[in-house]
């Protein structure tokens, strides 16, 4: 089984997941988000864990079940804490102000 895809995603008190079908959507103080889960890989809720489950061993499905994992946590993080990217300047020479 996929490392990534096993691994149980917590989902914080402040965001709100609703699992309808196929379509995830992950709602919280940043915004809300949606996804169309892909292949035949589902989404499950249990208190307060999401888990991404695959239906065989097949390649595709391999693919995909980390694959949608990764999103949907991406997804979690992304409306609870927001995105942020960090910029390291390594060198001398470099003039930069925070």
């Amino acid at each position: 089984m996929s490392r990534v895809g096993k691994a149980p995603i917590t989902v914080p008190s402040s965001v709100e997941v609703s699992i309808d079908g196929r379509r995830v959507v992950v709602s919280g103080p940043r915004g809300s988000l949606d996804l169309e889960v892909p292949g035949e890989i589902t989404v499950r809720r249990e208190e307060n864990t999401l888990l991404v489950e695959r239906p065989n061993d097949e390649r595709q499905s391999r693919a995909l079940h980390g694959l949608t994992r990764s999103l949907v946590n991406n997804m979690v993080v992304g409306v609870h804490d927001g995105f942020s990217k960090e910029l390291h300047i390594v060198g001398v020479g470099y003039r930069a102000v925070a």
